[in-house]
C-alpha cells in the first residue's frame, strides 16, 4: 500500500542557510504508512474481555470476494455472523488499564469497523504493552517525526560517560529508520587537539538573544550535517575554556547553570530559525532533553511559547540517564531562567530538615529537572531497572514520589552500543579477531595482555578485568576490601580507570603487594579498555546503582563473562546462569549478586573461577550466549519509535 503522506511548508527566516544539499533535507513533517487513525488500539487479543453491541456492523470488506462457491459461501456466513452482533474487546496493558477496544465476532474473529482489508492489523502494528517495549525486534517505520535532541554532550565531539554515546549513536540509527533528526549540544572549544572535532562545522551566521540572567544574551549556531543528522553546535563565550564541560581540576564551574539556561533556550529556538538544507524543522517537532542540562526545554515549552500558539503540536520526552544530577541551585537564581514568576512551583525544591546548612536554612531552592519531569509529556530511563529504581526512597533521589504518581508515562529503554567500534571480528585494538562461531582468537587476546601490562603469561588462570571510573558508586570499595581474598586464588587481576586519589593511590599500592597477578593503570586510555575487554575471562562490576551500563554490553560481546551487582541495567542485561536449563545445555550470560556485600560478591566471583576451570563446555556456551545478544542501536531505536507515537496520543503539556 502506498504512503499517505502529510506535508507542511515552514517559512524560511533570514538565516543563511548550510551547505549541505537542499534536496537532502526536503522532509515532510511525518508520513503514516500502513495504517490511519488509532487503528493500533484495534488489535485483538486472547482472553480479552468483552461486551455484547447489538448494533449490526456492516461488512463488505473491500477486496475480498472470491469466484469460487466456497468464497461465496464464506461470505455469507460472515454475513449471517454480523446479523447476530458482535463483541466489544477491551485491550488492556500490564497494569490491567483499558488502553483500547476491539470488535470480536461470536465466532471469535476480530472486525475492523470501516477500515479497508489493506490498513488490517499486522504483527509489528499493533500498540505494544509498557512492559513488552523491549521485545520487539524489528519493525518498519509507521510514522517519522522531527526530532530535536538536546544534550549537553554528543560523541564524538565532546564525552565523558554513557550520556555522550546514547546522544552520538541513538540519532543516526533514528534518522536511518527516516527521521529527521536534529542534536543541539554546545560547542566546547578548550584550546586542545580535541577542537578539531568541530573542524567540519559550518558558522551559520545566524545570531540569536536570548533573555535570561538579567539582561540580553546573543547565542550563535554552528552546523555539520553527518550520517543522516543535522548536528547543532550552540556557540557562545561560556563553552571557551579549559577543561570537561562541566569543570576542570579545581571542581565544576560555577557558572553551569547560566551555561545550561542557554543552551535550552537556543535548543527552543533552532528548529524555528534555523534552516538546515533549506527548510526548518518547524513547530511540531519531538524534543528529546536529557538530563538535567536540557530540562528547561519542557518548561519553556509549556511557559513561553504555548500560551502564545507555538509549539502547541510539539511534544517533549525526558531520558533520565543519572538521576543523582539535578541541577539544583538556590531558589534566588529562578529570576535568571527566563521563565514567568507564576511558574515558580514548577522548578520549586525544598531541602528536607536534614539537610540543611543550619537553624535559619529554608531549603527554598530550584530543581531543573524536577520542572521537566513534571512538565515532559513522557518519562524515559536507560534501562527498565532504572525506570522502577527511581520510583524507590533509595534511588529516587527525593524525586521518588513525583515520579512515582507519573508512572503510568515512565518506561525504560537499555542503550545500545556501536557494534561497529565493538567487534571482535574486527576490532583494530586487539591482538587478534575472533567470533562467536570462531573463538579461537580469544586466548591469542588474553596473552597479548598479559604480556603488555607485564603480568607472566599463564592461559590457563582466570584472569578478572575492571574498567571505569574509581568512585563510590562504581563499588571500588567492595573491591578494595575483597582483594586479600581474591588473591589468595590462582587468578589474575587487571583495572584500567581514574577518579578518587585514594583509590589512585590504592591501586599502585595493590600493584606492588601483588606484582604477578595485579595489575592496575590510573588514566583512561581507549586501545587498553579493548585489550581488556577482548583479554579477560571475567568483568566485574559491583556497581551501587548504574542507570543501564556499557561496559557489561561490551564485555558479553567479546565473550567476556559479566560477574554483576543485581541493579538497574545490569539486572537487565546480564541474565543469571542456570546450568540445569535447557536439558542441561545450561541459559544465562553471567552473574548476578545481591545484595550488596563483599560476601555476596566473593561467592558469586568464586562461581564464575569454578565454572571456568571446571566446566569448559558450560563456560564455552556462557561466551556464545553473550556473543549472539542483540544490544544494536536499531533495536534500541525502534522500542523509541514505540514511546514516540505514545507521546502524541495525549495533547501536550498545558498549566
Amino acid at each position: 500500500m502506498e504512503s499517505l503522506q502529510m506535508t507542511t511548508s515552514t517559512k524560511v527566516s533570514s538565516c543563511i542557510p548550510s551547505s549541505r544539499n537542499p534536496v537532502q533535507a526536503k522532509f515532510s513533517n511525518f508520513t503514516v504508512t500502513g495504517q490511519v487513525g488509532y487503528a493500533p488500539f484495534w488489535r485483538g487479543r486472547s482472553g480479552s474481555r468483552c461486551l455484547r453491541i447489538r448494533a449490526s456492523v456492516s461488512g463488505g470488506g473491500g477486496g475480498r470476494g472470491s469466484s469460487s462457491q466456497d468464497g461465496n459461501s464464506a461470505v455469507e456466513d460472515e454475513e449471517k455472523e454480523e446479523k447476530k452482533g458482535f463483541l466489544l474487546g477491551t485491550e488492556m496493558d500490564g497494569s490491567g488499564s483499558v488502553v483500547g477496544f476491539n470488535l470480536i465476532t461470536q465466532s471469535g474473529k476480530d472486525r475492523f469497523n470501516g477500515v479497508n482489508d489493506s490498513f488490517k492489523e499486522t504483527p509489528n502494528n499493533g500498540l505494544e504493552d509498557s512492559e513488552d517495549i523491549g521485545r520487539e525486534k524489528s519493525a518498519n517505520t509507521r510514522v517519522t517525526h522531527n526530532i530535536v535532541f538536546v544534550t549537553s554532550e554528543a560523541a564524538p565531539y565532546s564525552k565523558t560517560g554513557g550520556l555522550g554515546d546514547v546522544c552520538g549513536s541513538l540519532p543516526i540509527a533514528l534518522a536511518a529508520r527516516g527521521h529527521r533528526v536534529m542534536v543541539v549540544s554546545p560547542r566546547y572549544i578548550n584550546g586542545t587537539p580535541a577542537d578539531k572535532k568541530f573542524a567540519n562545522a559550518v558558522d551559520l551566521d545566524c545570531l540569536i538573544k536570548v533573555y535570561c540572567f538579567g539582561g540580553v544574551q546573543e547565542v550563535g549556531f554552528f552546523h555539520e550535517y553527518r550520517d543522516g543528522v543535522d548536528w547543532v553546535f550552540v556557540d557562545h563565550p561560556s563553552y571557551r575554556r579549559p577543561g570537561n564541560p562541566y569543570g576542570d581540576m579545581h571542581g565544576a564551574f560555577g557558572d553551569n547553570q547560566f551555561r545550561f539556561t542557554l543552551l535550552c533556550h537556543a535548543a527552543c529556538e533552532a528548529p524555528l530559525v534555523l534552516p538546515l538544507g533549506g527548510f526548518t524543522y518547524g513547530e511540531k517537532c519531538l524534543f528529546l532533553v536529557n538530563d538535567w542540562h536540557a530540562s528547561l526545554v519542557p518548561v519553556l515549552l509549556a511557559a513561553k511559547y504555548r500560551p502564545y500558539g507555538v509549539y502547541k503540536d510539539a511534544r517533549s520526552i525526558l531520558v533520565i540517564h543519572n538521576l543523582s544530577h539535578q541541577g539544583v541551585e538556590p531558589a534566588t537564581t529562578y529570576m535568571n531562567l527566563g521563565l514567568p514568576p507564576e511558574w515558580y512551583g514548577a522548578v520549586e525544591w525544598v531541602f528536607p530538615t536534614w539537610a540543611r546548612a543550619h537553624a535559619l536554612d529554608t531549603g527554598q531552592a530550584v530543581n531543573l529537572l524536577k520542572g521537566a519531569v513534571v512538565t515532559a509529556d513522557r518519562l524515559l530511563t536507560v534501562s527498565q531497572g532504572y525506570s522502577w529504581e527511581i520510583t524507590t526512597a533509595e534511588g529516587g533521589y527525593g524525586l521518588n514520589g513525583l515520579l512515582s504518581s507519573r508512572r503510568s508515562v515512565l518506561n525504560g529503554i537499555t542503550n545500545g552500543i556501536d557494534v561497529a567500534e565493538w567487534d571482535p571480528s574486527s576490532d583494530e585494538h586487539i591482538a587478534c579477531r575472533f567470533s562467536a562461531e570462531n573463538l579461537n582468537g580469544k586466548a591469542q587476546c588474553k596473552i597479548a595482555l598479559q604480556k603488555e601490562v607485564g603480568l607472566p603469561v599463564r592461559p590457563d588462570c582466570p584472569l578478572i578485568g575492571f574498567i571505569g571510573r574509581l568512585d563510590y558508586q562504581k563499588g571500588i570499595d567492595l573491591i578494595r576490601s575483597s582483594i586479600p581474598e581474591i588473591m589468595e586464588d590462582e587468578v589474575q587481576f587487571v583495572m584500567l580507570g581514574s577518579g578518587d586519589p585514594q583509590f589512585e593511590d590504592w591501586m599502585r599500592a595493590t600493584e606492588s603487594a601483588y606484582k604477578d597477578k595485579f595489575r592496575g593503570w590510573v588514566g583512561f586510555n581507549v586501545p587498553i579498555s579493548h585489550k581488556i575487554t577482548a583479554g579477560c575471562d571475567i568483568l566485574l562490576m559491583p556497581s551501587r546503582f548504574e542507570p543501564c551500563g556499557l561496559n557489561q554490553l561490551y564485555a558479553m560481546r567479546y565473550g567476556t563473562v559479566p560477574v554483576v551487582h543485581d541493579t538497574g541495567g545490569l539486572r537487565d542485561t546480564v541474565e543469571n546462569f542456570n546450568p540445569f536449563a535447557q536439558e542441561g545445555h545450561g541459559e544465562g550470560t553471567g552473574w548476578t549478586f545481591s545484595p550488596l556485600t563483599k560476601e555476596s560478591m566473593l561467592a558469586a566471583l568464586g562461581n564464575a573461577i569454578l565454572t571456568y576451570r571446571e566446566h569448559k563446555s558450560s563456560w564455552e556456551g556462557l561466551m556464545k550466549r553473550g556473543m549472539q545478544r542483540d544490544y544494536t542501536w536499531e533495536n534500541a531505536a525502534i522500542q523509541y519509535e514505540q514511546v514516540f507515537e505514545w507521546a502524541f496520543l495525549d495533547p501536550p503539556y498545558v498549566s
